[in-house]
């Protein structure tokens, strides 16, 4: 659980809120269905009619990143795959094979796999480089949607705004209409900039750092692969792959 998140998130509902009440404002003047509406699905659509299908399902799945983001484990595989680069230079490749049946990492064990099949270094890092390109265009056309949402919220507030003025001049004979009115303007705005800069923004930082570590942690497996199949000793094999732990 990152806490951080759930912490960030909660402080700044709780920064507008008691702003709000020192203000003399009421919580229940920031309850606005319409304008609530307006931003939601206003900008829903327009990031739907921008966004593949595909990427807009998967970027709504990474969203449990944000307070659940997968283990960095990048230490612990890096002691696993200086262990094989000894088994492989002691007692030969094929002692891996058994390590690659029991290792739950897709990616790891295909990289491991090319290594006892006798696949050649190079050729290695061609096929898992393309396996990494894929996974990181995918992933980041995924959290695309959240930055999109980020752009679009606060004009749709304004639409939503505008609209809520529209409603106030319709109704300047009536002023039991004029209130709703205003406050649908105003608080439209609040909704728009807000989902934007406390939620959308703020999420979409944060899943594009957690794809670059998973993007990092796959580069690392690949150098660790190279290093086995090209017969180097476990030292060096190591100090390749804490480079990428620093």
């Amino acid at each position: 659980m990152d806490w951080s998140s759930l912490g960030g998130i909660l402080l700044a509902l709780a920064g507008i809120l008691l702003g709000q009440a020192l203000e003399g404002g009421k919580f229940s003047s920031l309850i606005q269905p319409a304008a609530f509406m307006i931003v939601l699905f206003g900008t829903i659509g327009a990031v739907l009619l921008q966004t593949r299908p595909v990427f807009f399902i998967q970027g709504i799945r990474l969203l449990k990143w944000v307070v659940l983001p997968p283990a960095d484990d990048r230490e612990k595989l890096a002691r696993r795959i200086s262990a094989w680069s000894q088994i492989a230079r002691k007692d030969g490749i094929l002692l891996l094979e058994n390590h690659m049946y029991s290792e739950p990492d897709p990616f790891v064990k295909t990289a491991l796999r090319l290594v006892i099949d006798g696949t050649p270094p190079e050729k290695i890092r061609d096929i898992c480089n393309v396996d990494i390109n894929r996974y990181e265009a995918a992933q980041r056309n995924a959290v695309k949607i959240w930055e999109a949402a980020g752009g679009y919220a606060p004009t749709i507030g304004i639409l939503g705004a505008v609209l809520g003025l529209i409603h106030v001049m319709e109704n300047l004979s009536d002023p039991s209409k004029l209130g709703s009115g205003i406050a649908i303007a105003f608080v439209a705005t609040i909704y728009g900039v807000g989902f934007a800069n406390l939620l959308f923004l703020p999420v979409a930082n944060k899943l594009k750092a957690l794809v670059q570590l998973e993007t990092t942690r796959r580069e690392m497996v690949v150098e660790g692969m190279v290093g086995i199949a090209n017969g180097e000793n476990h030292k060096i094999v190591e100090e390749r792959l804490n480079a990428y732990l620093r």
